[in-house]
């Protein structure tokens, strides 16, 4: 994309094309395994184990490509990887329908995972990037909305694939094909590489912060992602466990992408109003309990109470958490989200297969429910040891 045609570019359409790059690499490369599993299990006799072992693979592809985010500085290459992943989360979605292989199973979800990385952390930070050099909030509510479609489009998806296609190869290849719709904007209106005098004026504007300030992140952000894990894994699948609750799955993931979908903007404005570290705790402490509902109580309302908590919340933390640390690194916000986003991968790996074997084991998700939430709250006791940051209001 050239400079010219960049410079064409309006607000809008940079983040409407974030947002179908998120519905892309996100909602069908990562989150169309979950309501899907059910199926998936039933037809090809795919264990608990074996899905928590397909999750782990696909976030070590995720933490894979944060890795590589974390390292690679010339903007140029960001761009070009971006580009890529929209390319082939299309490409592995449709995959995963042409055998029942494991092995082949698990590399196409980790390439996914991959994917995941390039939209969520690549993708994000390119549009971070547009909006502080061309003046706009720098904030990345409005952005994230396209987890919670994602969420949406996956679940009403799988409701509607699966009365029209049983198979479960082909519910995969007709997610493929509506993958298409959403690429089509992802790639026409991609944030464009900044010109060369942009970067370096925002390399000098770029600002430090402590190790100790760091590592605490890292901490709070890995039990994030155990949180988040558990619930994108096991949602579906923990509702449809439970005999009164049979064949209510999809709407239960339904409610989180709905859910989420407004909470973006919700805890903006919740930061602005208590300042990032407070609002930051209020969204932990909000899904610490939203995964504690259904570990209490096996009911309908206590399921979708539950799933209705996860889906406002887990998107909060990862919007403000993102942005405060792309905010604090303007010269490659990209970079310093892939970085803190190590930790956050590498609960994504561990808490699946620890999930799927204690299911596995004891017939229920309970007890890993109980679990999730103990480390949500070890990750709420990190963060109100840092020192609360005024608000918007305050500071004006």
């Amino acid at each position: 994309m050239t400079h010219a045609t960049s410079q064409a570019l309006k607000p809008w359409q940079v983040t409407t094309g974030g947002i179908c790059g998120l519905v892309l690499t996100i909602g069908l490369a990562r989150f169309a395994y979950t309501p899907l599993l059910p199926s998936l299990q039933l037809q090809t006799g795919l264990s608990d184990a074996g899905a928590g072992a397909l999750a782990a693979v696909n976030y070590a592809g995720y933490m894979s490509g944060a890795l590589a985010a974390a390292w690679i500085d010339d903007v140029r290459w960001r761009h070009r990887f971006y580009s890529m992943g929209l390319w082939m989360a299309l490409l592995t979605t449709a995959a995963m329908a042409l055998s029942t292989w494991m092995p082949a199973w698990a590399l196409w979800r980790y390439i996914g995972g991959l994917c995941s990385a390039t939209g969520m952390l690549l993708g994000s930070g390119l549009v971070l990037g547009w909006l502080m050099r061309h003046g706009h909030r720098p904030e990345l509510g409005l952005h994230f909305i396209g987890i919670g479609l994602g969420i949406v489009v996956s679940a009403l998806g799988a409701w509607g694939l699966s009365s029209i296609w049983p198979l479960w190869s082909s519910q995969w290849l007709a997610f493929a094909v509506l993958g298409l719709v959403f690429f089509v904007p992802a790639w026409a209106w991609r944030p464009p590489v900044p010109p060369p005098m942009a970067t370096a004026q925002t390399t000098q504007e770029a600002t430090t912060v402590s190790r100790r300030w760091w590592f605490t992140m890292v901490g709070s952000y890995f039990a994030a992602g155990w949180g988040f894990v558990i619930s994108a894994t096991f949602t579906v699948a923990i509702v449809e466990r439970e005999p009164l609750l049979a064949g209510q799955g999809a709407l239960a993931w339904a409610l989180v992408g709905l859910a989420a979908m407004p909470a973006v903007f919700v805890w903006d404005r919740v930061a602005r109003r208590v300042g990032d570290t407070r609002a930051l705790l209020l969204a932990f402490g909000l899904q610490t309990l939203s995964v504690i509902l259904p570990a209490m109580s096996g009911s309908l309302l206590a399921a979708l109470a539950g799933a209705v908590g996860y889906g406002a919340t887990f998107i909060g933390i990862v919007s403000l958490t993102l942005a405060l640390v792309g905010r604090r690194s303007p010269h490659n916000p990209g970079k310093a989200m892939a970085r803190l986003t190590l930790s956050y991968g590498a609960a994504q790996m561990l808490a699946p297969v620890v999930a799927g074997y204690m299911a596995q084991t004891t017939g229920t998700f309970q007890g890993a429910l109980w679990l999730t939430a103990a480390v949500m709250g070890t990750g709420m006791a990190l963060l109100a040891t840092l020192p609360s940051e005024p608000s918007k209001l305050e500071q004006a």
